[in-house]
């Protein structure tokens, strides 16, 4: 593991997209109980981690994170965004009262949401495409991702309530 290849943008964005993204966690009002809390965090920790060791830099090796393929201390910062993102789709599943109608739309809301940020950190080269991926293939791995943490939710928040 290298600690630092060099220190630039990359490294700054994420630097910034954690504070902002942690106190956002810790200061919106509470509407998850402590344990869905921490379960959505880790939940967002291992998807995310999953699929970039298979697909970014593991058996696959479609994309690099920050500046080498070779892990480095960033990629811990960056892999810890993956716990805001699944807090946040936990928050808002429940804040904004997601039933069986709205499951979808706001699936796909989640997933065009994972698009736009994978986009930006292309532009800030957090990430770099290689072996010929696209942007677009991302969709749908989003839309497994988002579906199955839905599902997740609606599993926790029953075992949580009874």
């Amino acid at each position: 593991m290298v600690w630092i290849e060099n220190f630039s943008l990359n490294e700054i964005s994420l630097i910034i997209f954690n504070i902002i993204g942690y106190s956002f966690l810790f200061f919106l009002p509470k509407r998850l109980s402590r344990e869905v809390k921490c379960l959505s965090v880790l939940a967002g920790l291992a998807t995310g981690m999953l699929f970039d060791f298979t697909i970014g830099g593991g058996i696959l090796d479609y994309y690099k994170q920050n500046d080498t393929n070779r892990y480095e201390l960033f990629d811990v910062f960056y892999y810890a965004l993956f716990g805001v993102f699944g807090y946040f789709f936990m928050y808002f599943y429940d804040k904004l009262r997601v039933n069986k109608v709205t499951f979808i739309y706001y699936i796909t809301a989640w997933s065009i949401v994972g698009i736009l940020v994978q986009w930006l950190f292309t532009k800030l080269h957090i990430l770099t495409y290689q072996n010929n991926y696209e942007l677009a293939y991302s969709f749908p791995i989003f839309l497994l991702i988002q579906t199955l943490t839905g599902f997740y939710y609606i599993f926790l928040t029953k075992k949580v309530v009874n």
